[in-house]
């Protein structure tokens, strides 16, 4: 298996489709910085699954679609397609090539397709990850990879390992269970819950049923009476309305003709606002004129003042230039040249002077020569008559001058060996006390280790906390906002909606009862049903009395809102308080009294005392099924504070003897939903309280981290400056040393020099005496000639004349051989040189003539030459003045013009100014004008428009009337739709009081069903049109037959008001009726059935999600082991290559937890002792980041490896070591390599060459070496 085609679409700088063709080997691809190669690594990750943007070195997944450049436009997707070639069947499908492609909408969709099938993208992750290449791309080392990889945790190093072994699959096998597990936890519990729920139903449900088979018999007179009462009450309304609807037109007539007076009078008033408009307009575009104009003059002004400053500035002519006139300096220029010329002849004349004198020097020193020659002939034959004699002395001298050189060199030889030995011991010293403090830093190397250790121990661990705390936080701000938006909902659920009593009665304040009843022990359900009531319940302001109740009441009315209850604080005549001390009752009930509080300032004690009169015989039970056993019992009291005993539960039920207000799933009382609420805040509250206090800790452990990796940073250091200061002195010791070797090899070398230098100095010795023997033969030779001589002219003796004796060396013989022989005159040899010497100095004198007159003439030529440069700079001086002189009167002139200019502009430009004034402040005036007329015409305006209201008014006035009788009409047809599912129309046709009452209900009426058109379904089930059916038939058939069989008597409505009380007790006596008992009870039962079957099934997938969890861990556990294994023993195959003599390995953070455990990398290269990738070089923690994904490449290899410039931070020696590990990959694997290094060129099979053109596209070129390297042209 291996990468065939990559074809890239609008991806990145590919704007254009680029295919890359790869084969099994090496491929590198090259170019310049900032070409887009690594666009080519970052589409093989996209194509692949990557999910991440910032991976892809963007912002946002749209980054990589092709943005555009100045020469073409951005496109709307990105496509990449990967052609993999599977003949060797290592991916899971039934296909030899196989194409994955991603493509990328600018709007944000994405599709991915598999051989050109859509598919999505776990299915491209699971078909990848079989062979190694899962979503965390290892086999993708892009930039920064290499970091990534040196700073990972444990944790993400074994994740490495886990995805080349194909471990991620499993673990994410593993992760879907654990989260169905989860999920299904979840419904398991609701399950359970719901099937207890349903259990606990099952029993109310029955005698709910049976109560609802007696209701049934009764609801017939309830419906019926009620029906005919509203039917007369709609009747009554209709034929009101009727009445008042016939006097409204008047008044229209009376509004409308006020109106069109309106009209008129607004229109007048409008005619003048646009004329005043206009002028408005007028003088606005004056007063703009007239600022322009008023700013183009002031503009006049200072061009005038410009122009005077420069005609002043260019009165003054330009001053004459400094230096002499041009005639002045045409005669220095002259004169200079004369110089010049006479400096030339003295040269001449010196140069010849000098060719004479160097004539006669030549001839002198011949004759010099010539008597030098005879007298040094002379000399040579005195000096050989004593050469004899000095080299006997000389030999003698010169074997006494070798003895003392070799005594002193020898002496200097013992000298340096002492110093030698000095400086061996000194240097032992040295070496001594080096080790003492290499030994103390290999002690303080492991203290200042186990500080680092304990120090970065620490600040994990601290981190670790901090991480912890700020998922707590994390946690408590989640749980805040979730209380801080339940109270919101709760709060917003008690404001009160549209037509409420609340509402109505607004201007007259009133609180709710449920803001100022406080109940404890979570009784609220108990207390609001016990007080029972409409569901607002309302306490007056101040102390109120029945008469404002009264009032609130009829103004609900007028206003048509809803039921209210009405409390106020006075106290009524004749009322009993019962008392606020709670009743002692049997154990298990509550008296109502004691769990309740009153809050109401300035309320008085009667509103307290309305309350508790209302909880009068109230005591509170748990629930209904202990409710029935206590009046079972026959033990409860039968009354409690004066009142009838009735109990009340926490569900909201109220129980008394025969009868049971069962409350049902609606939404709770205003009491239940006030104390929610109160507890909502009460609970945000404290999860802010709860968010303050951990931040605050959050801040105190931040400082803790701050300061604890402080301490781990000294700490590092003072390891490093150790680290340096170990270095420094195993250097030191090697230098010691080396120095100590080599002085142990000088005292070596000097002692064998001594002992050399001490057999010569003993040769030296025996040829002194021998070279002195030899002197005093040859003196005495000598002396013997001489003295002979010496006695034939003068008779005396040599020996007296006081010549050395021969007989001791050295000494010469200069008795009166030396004073006897003939010695050469030097008188002639010293005259010749006289003469050669006065030659010399004449010859000198003229060439120092010469040089002085060469001096002259230069300095002649150059005051020549400097006299008609001046010439020249007078010359061009004088011309600028005059140009300059022409150019400021020119100036003047056109200044002069200018000034003359803008004067007679200045002059109009006044003028018109002052005209536009005049324009400004007449349409000013005109425009305050038309504004008095304006206000004239409002005013008549607003008196017409008060008549109109006046009349509006009246006429308002008689349509609230009958507005109110309508609205009354409205609501009674309203309650016949919601309270009798009829409409108006079919109400007073089967119920009106032209219609006769049965006297019974008939025998079908309980059991009717279906719907008739214009009707709705009652709440009981029953069809009112087949009541109404029964009891009359206006046209006969069945219904005429059904009728037959009914006694009736005509309506009357005090009649119908008796009957409808009287079913209402019965029906009351009851308590709460559940209409579809029967149903809902068959209907639980068969869910209990139904949750009970769906409860076993969920216990059996729970067991079997266990086992494959089971199975999963085993799995991962096996292949992990054997994957960590084999990449150790890479590791350090791999370590060992890259670094020759290192050591490197691979070893569990936690090994008795391999489903968990980390992965740590220890690394040493050789000569070093620091094992913390952290203290290595930076071109070493690239090589050992390189060891570690190799390692994990040859473990477990993949079919393909994509490495983006990993060797870019290398030396030549690291980078050959690095391309022998590419070529052992290259044996099982295919190498895409991103790549500057040229060696790293050298080793690939192919070259990609990736440039950037001139218009922002990337464009490739491809070369395969083989070939490359076969065609010597290329």
């Amino acid at each position: 298996m291996y990468l065939k085609t990559l074809t890239v679409r609008g991806f990145k700088s590919f704007a254009s489709a680029t295919t890359f063709h790869f084969e099994p080997g090496v491929t590198a691809v090259v170019g310049p910085n900032g070409s887009g190669k690594s666009n080519v690594v970052d589409a093989l990750a996209w194509v692949m699954g990557e999910q991440g943007a910032k991976n892809l070195r963007g912002g946002k997944m749209e980054d990589v679609i092709f943005a555009g450049t100045s020469g073409r436009s951005p496109l709307g997707r990105a496509q990449v397609s990967l052609t993999i070639d599977n003949s060797d069947g290592a991916l899971p499908i039934e296909y030899s090539e196989v194409t994955i492609s991603r493509t990328l909408f600018r709007n944000g969709g994405s599709e991915y397709a598999i051989n050109g099938s859509s598919c999505r993208l776990l299915d491209i992750q699971e078909l990848l990850s079989d062979s190694g290449l899962g979503r965390e791309m290892h086999v993708i080392v892009g930039q920064g990879q290499l970091d990534r990889i040196l700073q990972a945790s444990p944790e993400e190093r074994r994740g490495f390992i886990e995805e080349a072994s194909g471990v991620l699959k499993h673990r994410r096998r593993k992760e879907r269970s654990v989260r169905k597990l989860e999920s299904m936890r979840g419904n398991l519990d609701r399950v359970r819950d719901l099937s207890e729920e349903v259990r606990r139903q099952l029993g109310p449900l029955s005698k709910q049923a049976t109560t609802a088979r007696k209701a049934q018999r009764i609801q017939f007179d309830v419906r019926d009476a009620r029906s005919r009462l509203l039917a007369d009450d709609v009747h009554r309304q209709q034929a009101e309305l009727e009445r008042l609807g016939a006097g409204d037109r008047d008044l229209e007539e009376a509004v409308s003709q006020a109106e069109a007076e309106v009209t008129l009078a607004e229109e007048a008033a409008a005619a003048v606002a646009a004329r005043q408009a206009t002028a408005a307009q007028a003088s606005t575009a004056a007063r703009e004129h007239w600022y322009q104009l008023s700013t183009l003059a002031e503009r006049y002004r200072s061009l005038a003042a410009v122009a005077a400053e420069r005609e002043r500035s260019r009165r003054t002519p330009a001053p004459a230039p400094a230096g002499p006139d041009p005639d002045t300096a045409e005669d220095l220029a002259r004169r200079a040249a004369v110089e010049a010329k006479t400096a030339a002849a003295g040269v001449g004349q010196a140069r010849r002077e000098l060719e004479e004198a160097s004539r006669d020097r030549d001839q002198a020193e011949q004759e010099a020569r010539r008597a030098s020659d005879a007298y040094t002939r002379l000399v040579q034959e005195a000096a050989d008559r004593r050469r004899e004699a000095a080299v006997a002395a000389g030999r003698v001298e010169a074997a006494q001058a070798t003895e003392r050189a070799l005594r002193a060199q020898a002496e200097r030889v013992r000298t340096r060996l002492a110093e030698t030995e000095a400086a061996a011991a000194s240097l032992r010293a040295e070496l001594t006390d080096q080790q003492d403090r290499l030994a103390g830093s290999l002690e303080s190397e492991e203290e200042l280790d186990a500080a680092y250790e304990q120090a970065s121990g620490t600040a994990d661990e601290l981190r670790d906390r901090l991480r912890r705390l700020e998922e707590t936080l994390a946690a408590a701000e989640s749980a805040q906002g979730a209380a801080i938006a339940r109270r919101d909902a709760l709060v917003e659920a008690l404001e009160p909606e549209a037509g409420a009593a609340v509402t109505a009665l607004a201007d007259l304040a009133p609180v709710a009862l449920a803001e100022v009843l406080h109940v404890d022990g979570g009784w609220e359900a108990a207390v609001a049903a016990a007080l029972g009531g409409p569901a607002d319940q309302l306490v007056l302001p101040g102390h109120g009395s029945a008469a404002d109740a009264v009032e609130a009441a009829g103004r609900l009315g007028e206003e048509g809102a809803g039921d209210a209850r009405l409390l106020y604080s006075g106290e009524p005549r004749g009322h009993q308080d019962p008392g606020s001390t709670a009743q002692a009752l049997p154990e298990g009930l509550v008296d109502a009294l004691a769990v309740v509080t009153m809050d109401a300032p300035g309320a008085g004690t009667g509103l307290a005392g309305t309350v508790r009169t209302l909880l009068a015989g109230t005591a509170l039970v748990e629930d209904l099924d202990a409710a029935v056993a206590w009046l079972d019992s026959g033990l409860l009291p039968g009354r409690l504070h004066g009142a009838p005993l009735r109990l009340a539960t926490r569900d909201g039920h109220v129980v008394g003897p025969g009868w049971t207000d069962a409350r049902g799933s609606g939404a709770g009382s205003r009491l239940e939903r006030q104390a929610a609420a109160d507890e909502a805040t009460r609970a945000a509250a404290e999860a802010g309280h709860e968010v303050e206090r951990l931040r605050f800790r959050r801040a105190g452990l931040d400082r803790e981290v701050r300061e604890a990796e402080a301490a781990e940073r000294s700490a590092l250091d003072a390891l490093n400056a150790s680290d340096a200061r170990f270095t420094a002195v195993t250097e030191q010791l090697a230098r010691l040393n080396e120095q100590l070797a080599g002085a142990h090899e000088g005292a070596r070398r000097q002692r064998a020099e001594l002992a050399g230098l001490q057999d010569r100095l003993a040769e030296a010795t025996a040829a002194v005496a021998a070279a002195e023997d030899r002197a005093r033969v040859t003196v005495a030779a000598q002396a013997g000639g001489v003295d002979g001589d010496v006695a034939e002219d003068t008779g005396t003796d040599t020996r007296a004349d006081g010549s050395a004796d021969p007989s001791l060396p050295g000494v010469e013989v200069t008795g009166a051989r030396e004073r006897t022989s003939a010695e050469p005159d030097p008188a002639a040899r010293d005259a010749a040189e006289h003469r050669a010497g006065q030659s010399r100095h004449r010859e000198t004198e003229a060439r120092l003539a010469l040089r002085a007159a060469e001096t002259l003439h230069a300095q002649a030529s150059s005051r020549a030459e400097q006299a008609r440069r001046q010439v020249s700079a007078s010359t061009l001086a004088h011309r600028e003045r005059e140009r300059a002189e022409r150019t400021r009167l020119a100036w003047l002139t056109r200044i002069a013009a200018v000034s003359s200019a803008l004067s007679q502009g200045l002059e109009r430009l006044e003028a018109a100014v002052a005209r536009a004034d005049r324009d400004r402040t007449d349409l000013d005036r005109q425009g305050e004008d038309l504004a008095a007329e304006r206000q004239r015409l409002q005013r008549a305006a607003e008196q017409h428009r008060s008549a109109v209201a006046r009349a509006k008014d009246r006429l308002h006035a008689a349509r609230m009337d009958r507005q109110e009788h309508q609205l009354r009409l409205d609501q009674l047809i309203e309650r016949a739709r919601e309270d009798l599912g009829m409409t108006p129309e079919f109400l007073i046709e089967h119920y009106g009081p032209h219609v006769p009452v049965p006297l019974a209900p008939p025998a079908t009426a309980a059991g009717a069903r279906g719907a008739d058109p214009g009707t709705e379904a009652t709440e009981d089930g029953q069809d009112p049109a087949s009541v109404a059916r029964t009891e009359q038939a206006p046209g006969g058939g069945e219904a005429g037959e059904t009728t037959a069989m009914v006694e009736t008597v005509p309506y009357d409505r005090a009649e119908q008001q008796r009957r409808l009380r009287r079913a209402e007790r019965e029906l009351a006596a009851l308590g709460r009726v559940n209409p579809l008992a029967l149903e809902e009870f068959a209907a639980v039962e068969e869910r209990h059935r139904f949750l009970t079957g769906q409860l076993q099934d969920l216990d059996a997938s729970r067991r079997d999600l266990l086992k494959i969890i089971q199975d999963v861990d085993d799995t991962v556990l096996r292949v992990f082991r054997s994957a960590f294994e084999d990449t150790a023993a890479q590791f350090q195959h791999v370590f060992g290559t890259l670094f020759p003599g290192g050591e490197g390995r691979l070893f569990l953070t936690d090994p008795e937890n391999l489903l968990e455990s980390g992965v740590e990398v220890e690394a040493r290269p050789a000569g070093k002792k620091v094992k913390r990738l952290s203290l290595l070089s930076g071109g070493e923690r690239s090589l050992a980041a390189v060891a570690m994904l190799v390692a994990i490449f040859k473990a477990r290899p993949s079919p393909f490896y994509v490495m983006d410039e990993v060797e870019a931070a290398l030396d030549d020696t690291n980078l050959g070591r690095l391309l022998e590990i590419f070529r052992e990959l290259q044996q099982d694997s295919q190498l895409i390599i991103i790549t500057h290094q040229k060696r790293t060129m050298e080793v690939a099979d192919a070259l990609y060459g990736v440039s950037m053109r001139g218009d922002g596209m990337s464009t490739v070129i491809s070369q395969r070496l083989d070939a490359a390297r076969t065609s010597p042209g290329d």
